[in-house]
C-alpha cells in the first residue's frame, strides 16, 4: 500500500510538471502575423505623426522663444515660463473658474443625458425617439460662433427675446446681461450642458438598448414599477459606461472649452472674474505679449495635470471595484 502511495505520489508529481512554453522571439512573431502588422502600419504612422512628433515642441516650454535662432538656438528659460501663471493677480481666479466650471460640467452632463437617455428609450414610437434624438444631437455640430449668436439673440440689450418679450411680460425690468457677471456661471453651464447633452445622450442610450430586455421582463413580472426598473436595473448596469465617460472628463478638467468661454460672453471685461478661465487667459496672454513659451507651458501644465487625474481617478475606481476600471 506505501508503495503504491509513493508510485502514486510520482505519478502524480510527473503529470502535474508543465512544461512552460517557449517564448517566441518578436522577430519570428513579426514575420509570422507580419499581415496584420502590416494592415497596423497606416494608423500607426499617423499616431507617430500626429500624436509622438509634435511631443517634441514641448522643450518650447523650457525655452526663452526668439524667431532668429529658432527653437533649438534659443536660450533655455527653467521655469520661469510657468512662473506667470502662478505668480499673476489672476492666477487664482482662472484656476477657481476652470476647476469649478468643469467640475459641474461633469456632473450636468452626466444627469441630463442619463434621465433623457432613458426617457428616449421609453418612448415606443422609434420615429419620434429618432427624432427627438437628431433635434438634440443637432447643437453638438454648431460651432461655438454659432451659438454666441444664438445666445446674443436672447440676450441682446435692445433687440434680445428676453429684454424685448420675456422679461416685460413678467412684469421684469430689462436686464443688461453682458454687465451682469452674477448670472453668467448659470449662462455658460446651460450653454454648454445644450450643446453636449446630445452627444453623451447617443452613448447612453448605446448602452441601454444593449441591456437585456430579459431582466426588464423578469422584474414586470415581480411587480417592479418603471422608476423602480430604473434604479434597481438600468442605472447599476450603466455604471461601467458611466465611470468610463467620467474619466475621460476628470482628464480634461484643467482644460476650458475656449469658444465657450471666449465667444460667447463676447469679451466683456466686466465678465472677466466668472468668465476668464486658463485657456482664455493664456491667449489674451499672447495676443499681448507674443511669446510662445508661456502658451506652451500653459499647455504642458494642463496636459500632466490632466494625465495624472485621469490616473488617480482610475486608481480610487479600481480600489473601489476593479470591475469598472478604465486600465
Amino acid at each position: 500500500m506505501g508503495v503504491m502511495s509513493t508510485e502514486t505520489i510520482k505519478l502524480d508529481l510527473d503529470t502535474a510538471k508543465v512544461q512552460k512554453p517557449k517564448k517566441r522571439s518578436l522577430w519570428k512573431t513579426v514575420r509570422k502575423y507580419w499581415v496584420f502588422y502590416f494592415m497596423m502600419l497606416p494608423a500607426l504612422l499617423v499616431l507617430i505623426i500626429n500624436n509622438y512628433i509634435p511631443m517634441f515642441g514641448i522643450i518650447i516650454a523650457f525655452k526663452n522663444i526668439n524667431y532668429t535662432d529658432g527653437i533649438l538656438g534659443s536660450p533655455w528659460s527653467g521655469f520661469s515660463n510657468f512662473k506667470y501663471l502662478f505668480m499673476t493677480s489672476d492666477s487664482w481666479i482662472i484656476t477657481r473658474n476652470t476647476l469649478l466650471y468643469n467640475s459641474g460640467f461633469i456632473i450636468l452632463n452626466l444627469i441630463f443625458p442619463l434621465a433623457f437617455a432613458i426617457m428616449l428609450n421609453e418612448i415606443k414610437n422609434r420615429f419620434l425617439a429618432k427624432l427627438h434624438q437628431t433635434i438634440m444631437f443637432l447643437p453638438y455640430f454648431l460651432s461655438m460662433i454659432v451659438i454666441s449668436y444664438l445666445v446674443y439673440a436672447f440676450l441682446s440689450d435692445t433687440n434680445g427675446f428676453f429684454n424685448k418679450s420675456l422679461l416685460p411680460a413678467l412684469g421684469i425690468d430689462p436686464l443688461n446681461w453682458y454687465f451682469t457677471k452674477e448670472v453668467w456661471p448659470y449662462i455658460l453651464s446651460s450653454v454648454n450642458t445644450w450643446k453636449n447633452m446630445g452627444y453623451y445622450t447617443v452613448i447612453y442610450m448605446a448602452a441601454i438598448i444593449g441591456i437585456d430586455e430579459e431582466y426588464y421582463e423578469a422584474a414586470t413580472i415581480d411587480g417592479a414599477s418603471k422608476f423602480k426598473q430604473i434604479f434597481t436595473i438600468t442605472i447599476p448596469l450603466l455604471k461601467p459606461i458611466i465611470t468610463i465617460m467620467t474619466l475621460l472628463q476628470i482628464g480634461r478638467i484643467f482644460n476650458a472649452d475656449f469658444g465657450l468661454f471666449f465667444q460667447v460672453p463676447r469679451e466683456s471685461g466686466v465678465l472677466f472674474p466668472v468668465t476668464n478661465v486658463i485657456d482664455t487667459y493664456v491667449y489674451r496672454t499672447f495676443i499681448t505679449v507674443g511669446d510662445i513659451g508661456l502658451s506652451s507651458a500653459a499647455g504642458l501644465i494642463q496636459s500632466v495635470v490632466g494625465f495624472s487625474l485621469v490616473f488617480l481617478s482610475n486608481w480610487i475606481v479600481r480600489r473601489i471595484d476593479s470591475d469598472n476600471a478604465l486600465f
